[in-house]
């Protein structure tokens, strides 16, 4: 199946890229998403990784037993 590029300057990017790693255009491609992947999914890793570090901080603070005042958050909240 053919791939064109439309866009001038993605194309010279790609052409620039397949030249820099030695390969053709189909394994440049390939290779750009697999490694644009591979950072989404670190990225998506250490979003993650820093929301439970949160989580377990706010698990470990002290209970005080208290209940929350009711009318209080319904008056915050225009009830």
């Amino acid at each position: 199946m053919p791939f064109h590029v439309r866009d001038p300057e993605a194309d010279a990017m790609l052409r620039s890229y397949a030249e820099e790693k030695r390969v053709g255009i189909t394994d440049a491609i390939k290779l750009a998403v697999t490694r644009a992947r591979e950072a989404d999914e670190s990225a998506k890793a250490e979003k993650l990784a820093k929301i439970d570090a949160i989580l377990a901080e706010v698990d470990a603070l002290p209970r005080t037993g208290l209940k929350a005042d009711k009318a209080f958050f319904d008056d915050l909240s225009g009830d």
